[in-house]
């Protein structure tokens, strides 16, 4: 009688957590906290007139090394990463109080500048 009992809890506890895992939502929470790469108002430099800024999260991703790359490497690295970058795809330099910014009229996904060489 004792084993009945025992298997009906675990019976029961699996089929709690099944419950539970198939209840969890199914959101990619990959890019979460980031916001699509956008024009963006910058409040620092708007105070005579509004200037833009591109803001926001692009593709960006990482994996290991291909043993094939890694032995041309100088310097091996386990992983290797891809990535761009939210940069201005148009724009125009303007003077905010004595400082030269650039004013963003268009944005997209692009090379990380820091990245070029």
């Amino acid at each position: 009688m004792g084993s009945v009992r025992s298997a009906g809890l675990s019976l029961l506890l699996l089929s709690f957590f099944l419950y539970l895992a198939d209840s969890y939502p199914n959101v990619d929470l990959s890019n979460m906290g980031c916001e699509e790469c956008t024009l963006r108002k910058n409040s620092v430099f708007s105070r005579d007139r509004p200037i833009y800024q591109c803001m926001g999260c692009c593709f960006s991703r990482a994996y290991p090394t291909p043993l094939k790359a890694m032995k041309t490497m100088t310097i091996p690295k386990n992983i290797t990463s891809e990535a761009t970058c939210c940069v201005a795809k148009n724009s125009y330099e303007t003077e905010v109080a004595g400082i030269r910014v650039r004013n963003h009229t268009d944005c997209h996904c692009s090379t990380c500048y820091f990245h070029k060489i």
